[in-house]
């Protein structure tokens, strides 16, 4: 079995990323796939994540413009190009399986192309939002949205992550596969007065929101401080370090750096904080859980509900609520047995998303496969 990756860059802390290596790592290992990775825009940079020896990394050097829209005349003049070595080098790696990660123009050519090949479309965000948007779309946006669907009728089959999904696409063939965990060997004492939350700093992430939360936990507990790691868009983490500062918060919330080895890092902390306004199928609530971490989210669409065993492991609050956020902030702060408690609940409960048990739905699903 010959398996391909399609995306634009694994050079980039994220989740896609993260979760590809791992799942790319165990193929080639595990069950003893060829594997390959195929980029657009890794520009000579190391893998972000470990990646095993045996996985094959082809980059085509199209290197597309992701400052400007894809229809820039910047990004369409790449676009034939982009194509010739796509096809030439799927001619040459021949594969059974192509995976396609992310959009880029692909997207559109892949289902079309080498009819022995199984192609799968997988999605790592949620359309909720989106899917309101589709159908208020009017003109040429809803043209562009029916050419979407179409190709996604195309594919052997969509990839979504739970099963709240599916409701959002028109395609018959949909599978639903969460993202898997790995064994960790890291648990959290659970007795630092620290608060951790981690992602992509763009303000889909509404890190400020929880800064905001912030300032009104320290209000009643100020020795407790927040750490946000990631990386990210300029402007916004600008943007979160001006917050800080305008709310006299510079001792007690901290923007860091992106780690590679975060469940690591993650033991020095006591709660996982989420507040975004969507998420899928957040990999890093999964990390959190796996090293006893109790997680505070908003109810967002459509992933945290999925993951988080409410009273068990953690809290789901209502979407956008801050004063019931910071309630329940306070009430792990102020009852150290009971976060110890869902503590070793979640590291039970994260077993469901077992990279065995996840990746054996994969196998399941490559059997048919030419």
């Amino acid at each position: 079995m010959k398996v391909v990756f399609s995306t634009d860059q694994i050079y980039l802390h994220g989740g896609i990323e993260k979760v590809m290596a791992q799942k790319a790592n165990y193929f080639a290992d595990e069950l003893g796939y060829e594997v390959c990775i195929l980029t657009t825009e890794q520009k000579q940079h190391s893998p972000c994540y470990e990646l095993s020896s045996k996985i094959q990394l082809v980059d085509l050097h199209i290197n597309y413009k992701r400052d400007k829209s894809f229809v820039h005349p910047a990004n369409l003049n790449k676009v034939t190009l982009h194509l010739y070595r796509w096809i030439t080098t799927i001619r040459k790696l021949k594969p059974n399986c192509l995976i396609v990660c992310n959009y880029a123009f692909d997207f559109y050519w892949t289902p079309y192309l080498f009819s022995k090949i199984a192609k799968y479309k997988e999605y790592h965000s949620s359309r909720y939002y989106v899917s309101k948007v589709r159908s208020a779309a009017n003109g040429l946006t809803k043209l562009g949205y029916a050419l979407q669907d179409f190709c996604e009728k195309k594919y052997t089959a969509l990839l979504l992550l739970n099963p709240s999904e599916t409701a959002f696409y028109s395609s018959n063939s949909k599978q639903v596969i969460p993202n898997p965990i790995g064994p960790s060997n890291h648990t959290a004492p659970l007795v630092a007065s620290q608060a951790i939350a981690a992602g992509r700093l763009a303000p889909v992430k509404n890190f400020d929101a929880l800064i905001e939360i912030w300032a009104k936990v320290v209000q009643h507990e100020p020795t407790w401080t927040l750490s946000i790691y990631g990386q990210g868009e300029p402007d916004y983490v600008a943007y979160l370090q001006a917050k800080i500062h305008k709310l006299n918060l510079e001792n007690q919330v901290f923007i860091r750096q992106a780690v590679p080895h975060l469940q690591e890092t993650m033991q020095a902390y006591s709660m996982y904080l989420m507040t975004s306004h969507t998420e899928c199928f957040p990999m890093v609530l999964l990390e959190a859980l796996s090293v006893g971490l109790p997680c505070i989210s908003y109810a967002c669409p459509t992933g945290p509900a999925h993951i988080i065993t409410p009273e068990q492991d953690g809290y789901l609050v209502k979407n956008q609520n801050q004063e019931a956020f910071v309630e329940k902030i306070l009430f792990l702060i102020r009852n150290p047995d009971i976060r110890k408690q869902m503590g070793k609940q979640a590291q039970n409960n994260i077993q469901r998303f077992s990279l065995d048990l996840v990746m054996n739905r994969w196998k399941e699903l490559f059997a048919f496969t030419p």
